[in-house]
Formats: C-alpha cells, structure tokens, sequence
C-alpha cells in the first residue's frame, strides 16, 4: 500500500510529496520544492528517521517553486529526475524563471534525467502510479494517479475550485480545460482524491460539482 508525505515548502506554499511503499518503504519524491537549509533539514529528518528508500524525483512540470530541491535531492541521494520531455526547455531556463519572480541567489538548470510521457507507470516497491500527460499550465504538465490508492497528484493542473494559472510562457488556457476535462474530471472515478500543487485536497467529485471550469 502506498502511503502519502505531504511538505509544504518555500515561499510559493508549493506541496511537495513524498510517495512511499509501506512494504518496502522505497519512495518518489514528487516536485521538491524545499528552499533553504531548514526545509532542507526537515526533509533529510523524516527520510533519515522513517528508513526511506528515495528511488526517483519525478516533477510534475519544470516552475522553480516546484524544482527548487531537484538538484539537492538528486545529489544527495544519487537518483534520476524524472519529467515529461516538453518541460525540458523550462528545466534549461531556471535563472530566466528566478529573474521573473524576483527570486535572489544562484538557481542552477534542472536536467531531465528519465523523460515521462502519457501511458508510462512509475514502480515504487510493488505498487505503480499512471503518467497522466495534462499540457496547458505547461507543456509538460503531468499528473500522477494511483488507480488502487484512488489518489491523483495533480501539480498545477487541477486545484480546489479552480485549474492552473497560464499566462507564463508555455500556458495555454483552452488546451488545460481540455487536459482537466478530458484527462481528470470526465476519465477518474469520482472518490479520486486530489493532492494539488498548491492549497487543499480536494475529490473529482467536488470539483465536477463545483469547479467552474467543468464542462
């Protein structure tokens, strides 16, 4: 059974999520947005302390707040960043995205190590989660679903009574109501809990109740 981590880091309140299989206790880390040496700290505690086993970073797209400990994670435990290849450009623009948002320090580029794409599954012990490619917050957009969980990792796509922002480069708006649409709220089972980006869990049925960009 997998069992969910919820952080929240940074400035942005960006969630970052570990995903662990109570078996085996490996895990993915999914979108480390951890910023500075504290948030940093606790993480490495609860990993530390719980005996976990990181396998994967896997980010759900390329926006700084949600990739700002890609590169730590990925150094200090040796594993692969795993992104959909249509974000590859927003990984070579890290500073471009700093100097945007007004964000001060060094920001070094993230690599895709392991390009996702719809269809693919991610193994974490015995248990797998389905890459869901949901383009339009941007183009590299993805959501992570458990079908025996019944959980979705939605990023940026899909939030509590509302849907991603897309007015930075690589948003396109009509192409996320299709992607939430078509993807999540008319394709999941309704009991799906959704674990967003940024803000509260919320289900595919509330938001096909609710959420004002369902058709």
């Amino acid at each position: 059974m997998l069992r969910i981590k919820q952080f929240i880091f940074n400035d942005f309140g960006e969630c970052t999520y570990l995903v662990i299989d109570e078996a085996t206790l490996e895990a993915i880390v999914v979108d480390p947005g951890m910023a500075s040496p504290a948030e940093i700290k606790r993480f490495d505690d609860f990993i530390s302390e719980n005996h976990i086993k990181i396998k994967e970073i896997v980010n759900t797209h390329l926006h700084i707040d949600h990739c700002f400990g890609a590169n730590y994670v990925k150094d200090k435990y040796g594993v692969p960043v795993a992104a959909h290849i249509n974000d590859a450009t927003l990984g070579d623009n890290i500073a471009a995205q700093a100097r945007m948002f007004g964000i001060r320090g060094e920001h070094a580029n993230v690599m895709i190590d392991a390009p996702l794409a719809e269809g693919d599954t991610i193994e974490i012990g015995k248990e797998k989660l389905q890459v869901i490619h949901t383009p339009g917050h941007t183009q590299g957009g993805i959501c992570l679903y458990s079908p025996d969980g019944k959980f979705l990792i939605s990023g940026d796509t899909l939030f509590k009574g509302t849907i991603g922002r897309t007015d930075h480069p690589g948003g396109n708006h009509s192409q996320l109501v299709e992607s939430v649409n078509n993807k999540l709220l008319n394709a999941l089972p309704d009991d799906t809990l959704v674990l967003p980006g940024h803000g509260e869990a919320t289900t595919i049925s509330h938001e096909k109740q609710t959420n004002p960009f369902k058709w």
